[in-house]
């Protein structure tokens, strides 16, 4: 997507550790115009699959993942980081390795938001290595969901999450993909 590519190269920043930080517009502060142009991309993209759900991680994927559910006309589920106190049983969970942060989490849904039969697309703001997007597919495959595809606004597609997609037969649609960082410039 034009519209995002330049957003990004107007206000994305390179930090060391090939790192691409957006926080001025897509996971600290929102710039929710932006934000439903790219749900009503990710809808445009999966009109044909019969969604009955997004599915994404807390707590940066939400905004997008709002997006899409919305313009898609579904649910959105997100997967918590820390499992409520008020959750005593009927969870799906997956250990995810945090890139950024560099630390691992155990991502949760309650088992009454994810359903047998549910086509789940999987939205997340970023794909580098895929440790999330794997983590949300575990999810749903728990829950006897078939993941119709994942979408992602940025992927860094000289990381492994792009390949691993896609030598697993999932469905990748990134608006956004990054070649390089490479001397602090982002090539697309």
């Amino acid at each position: 997507m034009k519209i995002l590519e330049e957003r990004i190269k107007k206000d994305g920043i390179v930090l060391p550790g090939d790192v691409l930080k957006v926080n001025s517009f897509l996971n600290h502060q929102i710039d929710p115009q932006l934000l439903m142009t790219l749900g009503q991309e990710f809808a445009r993209l999966f009109k044909d699959d019969q969604v009955t759900r997004v599915l994404t991680a807390e707590a940066s994927g939400i905004a997008p993942g709002i997006m899409a559910a919305y313009c898609l006309k579904v649910p959105m589920v997100f997967a918590r980081k820390k499992k409520p106190s008020t959750v005593t049983d009927g969870v799906y969970t997956a250990e995810v390795y945090s890139y950024t942060k560099r630390v691992t989490n155990t991502i949760s849904v309650e088992a009454k938001f994810l359903h047998k039969g549910d086509r789940v697309l999987v939205i997340d703001d970023f794909l580098a290595n895929g440790e999330a997007a794997k983590g949300l597919i575990s999810l749903a495959e728990q829950a006897g969901a078939e993941v119709v595809g994942v979408g992602v606004v940025v992927e860094k597609a000289f990381q492994g999450g792009h390949d691993w997609l896609l030598d697993h037969g999932y469905r990748l649609e990134a608006l956004a993909s990054v070649k390089s960082l490479k001397d602090g410039k982002v090539e697309f």
